[in-house]
């Protein structure tokens, strides 16, 4: 019990280090329509501490829940905008994004992102959005991993629809190819930097084998491994990922570290050993993504600055703001 309250306490520390971008919306230059880091300060003042407590109360119980609250914000984010629709149930006309081929069986977190959600009502009933809460969530998984930590604009409402057809067709598949990767992240108003960089996210958290079965055992088609694969750890994985059955077995993102956000997933993709298609690409199939790898792969600080930069972009895109959609009293389901 001393050991959590003396890392929740460092954790406090940590978050109020953060790169120097203004709190309030009048000294705030960038940005997506009305969003700003201040802006719960007069209407719940408590709003990011209580989600960084529960983030941290998570994380300190599984440390991978780090890596799953950072990617329901980006496949949050993907669809539709940083808008919750993520995390809505289906009910009604809503069919879930939860059941997409990038989500089941795949995204989890939910129930964290419920925790914080009731603590945010109890102190502060109808005012900080789920897509909000979510944009928070990761990056305080960024900074309890060890990554960066940013001024996160806020001010996003929850939206009253979710797409399953743009969870399906949005979302970066891990076996698409590099061009069908940056044209994804294009169509999201990211560019290259911005999908390296984000990529990099990767340092942390599991992949099942179902996302890389492919590349051990039929990349193309023909019945043959990924040739890119660096083979004594293609064996290692194969230990672990059978050619059929073990569909939900996981394998570390990073096999150095995958419970700290470091840059070693750079290092990595250099060795051909970055564990999904996915990721191996951004070395192996285009040269600006290349250089931005070894950039980021020697140099640390370079790599967290641009990743909090990206993530900002990122969380801009198409925000509801001011009188669209609504803040949910519940993330999983529309007001009534």
């Amino acid at each position: 019990m001393a050991t959590t309250r003396t890392f929740l306490v460092l954790f406090s520390l940590a978050c109020s280090l953060t790169l120097c971008i203004c709190d309030d919306e009048s000294n705030y230059g960038g940005g997506e329509g009305n969003l700003f880091p201040g802006f719960y300060r007069s209407s719940c003042p408590k709003a990011e501490e209580i989600v960084r407590s529960v983030v941290a109360q998570a994380v300190a119980k599984e440390a991978r829940m780090a890596a799953s609250l950072m990617r329901l914000h980006f496949h949050d984010c993907f669809v539709q905008g940083c808008d919750g629709s993520l995390l809505l149930d289906s009910s009604g006309s809503i069919v879930t994004e939860k059941g997409s081929n990038p989500n089941s069986n795949s995204a989890r977190g939910f129930d964290v992102v419920d925790q914080i959600k009731a603590a945010l009502e109890n102190e502060c009933p109808g005012t900080v959005s789920c897509a909000d809460l979510l944009t928070l969530a990761a990056r305080d998984s960024s900074v309890l991993t060890g990554g960066p930590s940013w001024m996160v604009p806020l001010g996003r409402r929850d939206s009253r629809s979710a797409s399953l057809s743009g969870s399906n067709n949005n979302i970066p598949a891990p076996n698409n190819t590099f061009n069908t990767i940056l044209s994804r992240f294009n169509n999201q108003g990211l560019d290259l930097t911005d999908l390296v960089a984000l990529s990099g996210s990767h340092t942390i958290g599991f992949s099942r084998c179902t996302s890389f079965r492919q590349r051990l055992y039929n990349q193309s088609g023909n019945g043959s491994p990924d040739i890119t694969l660096e083979q004594s750890y293609a064996t290692n994985l194969r230990q672990r990922c059978p050619p059929s059955g073990g569909d939900q077995n996981l394998s570390e993102l990073d096999i150095n570290s995958a419970g700290k956000f470091d840059n070693s997933y750079f290092k990595n993709l250099i060795e051909n050993m970055g564990l999904l298609n996915s990721d191996q690409v951004l070395f192996s199939s285009n040269e600006e993504s290349s250089e931005l790898v070894k950039t980021y792969a020697e140099d640390q600080e370079e790599f967290f600055e641009q990743f909090a930069e990206s993530m900002i972009k990122m969380g801009n895109l198409s925000p509801l703001t001011g009188s669209s959609g609504e803040i949910r009293k519940n993330c999983r389901k529309i007001n009534s």
